[in-house]
């Protein structure tokens, strides 16, 4: 990782625990108290530029659209309050720039009107759509079966088949069973997700062993990242292969996260890597942003890149075994960006953990949420 800009060089020698990348999150742990948010700086002009590169948008959609977002973070959570029993889940619309919320009745629609989001009828409420796909996760998903997530746009589980698998008889018979467990889209993809840990290279974050991978957030005596990038006791070398530090919690399959603590003359800061893209993005807290909301990631391979949340609390289904809980983003990401950070505007959202495609051809990348990584370990984001 070479030190290029100004903080690193200010720092040399420190560890800056939050390089940006995209992902899939995983876990059934208990989900963490968001740590506290504060209102968003003003975007920078990098940071801008980045989103009018990879989203295709105007210098002014760009910068309103970051602004929207920011607002649509608070909406969701008292949006979601409001609506009590009649919540059918909630997106981020960038065409109304306005968080919609689904209802299945209009008994709180004013209430949930006041926060400031917008309202559309739904068929299901989020407990039964969560309800059906709970029971999905207790079947056997054959490899053809990419993932499952809750869609409140679509008002169903959508299950994602790999094209060329769409008509093996384990695909079909698993689809079938799908449907039995309630309302179902079935969507294709191109190829099945994989983890992005890869072979030691020169000028990565940090190794273990002969996996590379990347930083995630800082929290307070270490890092969080993927969990299939170590297992507890394994030791971590940073960039300059000296001591970082030791995994103390790892959990994959099922979840992908883990954290490391750090010691040796490395020291935390809250800061994700910009890679001369963007500059390096200060963390000021870990609110969670919404479906359809923009958000990039810094890994050690690819570096910065940007796109939107497309979905939530997917299962997907790795070869090592399912993982559970992540969410899914259209940025590109590529082996060794596993455990790097995903941020939407100063908000830390997760850590990479797997995906397919690549940064020249695209594809789709999956994140495990930092806020249950946080409540897992008891851990504490380092913020500013």
């Amino acid at each position: 990782m070479r030190r290029t800009t100004v903080l690193r060089a200010a720092l040399t020698g420190a560890v800056l625990l939050a390089t940006a990348a995209a992902g899939l999150s995983g876990g059934s742990a208990t989900a963490a108290t968001p740590s506290r948010a504060t209102p968003d700086a003003p975007a920078s002009a990098a940071l801008v530029s980045a989103l009018r590169h990879d989203l295709h948008l105007t210098e002014r959609q760009a910068s309103a659209r970051l602004a929207a977002e920011a607002s649509a973070r608070t909406v969701e959570q008292a949006a979601r309050k409001a609506a009590a029993g009649t919540y059918g889940g909630s997106w981020f619309d960038p065409k109304r720039e306005a968080l919609v919320v689904a209802l299945t009745d209009d008994t709180h629609r004013s209430a949930v009107e006041a926060t400031g989001a917008q309202v559309v009828r739904a068929s299901h409420t989020e407990r039964q759509l969560d309800a059906a796909k709970a029971k999905l996760d207790a079947l056997h998903a054959p490899k053809g079966i990419s993932g499952w997530h809750v869609d409140p746009r679509a008002g169903s589980v959508t299950v994602t088949v790999v094209s060329a698998h769409k008509d093996d008889n384990g695909v079909r018979q698993f689809l079938t069973r799908a449907r039995a467990a309630g309302p179902v889209t079935v969507e294709e993809t191109r190829q099945a997700p994989r983890t992005l840990a890869a072979g030691t290279v020169g000028g990565d974050p940090y190794y273990t062993g002969n996996v590379r991978c990347s930083i995630g957030f800082s929290v307070y005596g270490g890092f969080v990242t993927a969990g299939h990038c170590g297992r507890p006791g394994m030791g971590v070398s940073g960039w300059d292969h000296s001591y970082v530090g030791t995994f103390q919690g790892s959990s994959f399959p099922d979840n992908d996260y883990a954290w490391v603590s750090v010691g040796s003359g490395w020291w935390t800061v809250p800061v994700v890597l910009g890679w001369g893209t963007v500059s390096d993005q200060l963390v000021r807290g870990s609110a969670e942003a919404p479906i359809g909301a923009s958000i990039c990631r810094s890994g050690s391979t690819s570096h910065w890149h940007c796109g939107t949340v497309l979905a939530k609390n997917e299962t997907v289904n790795y070869s090592e075994g399912a993982v559970h809980q992540m969410t899914k983003t259209n940025v590109c990401a590529e082996p060794g960006d596993s455990g790097g950070s995903f941020i939407s505007g100063d908000q830390a959202q997760g850590v990479t953990s797997g995906g397919w495609g690549n940064c020249s051809s695209g594809g789709e990348t999956w994140y495990q949420p930092v806020n249950e990584i946080l409540g897992r370990y008891g851990l504490t984001l380092h913020t500013t």
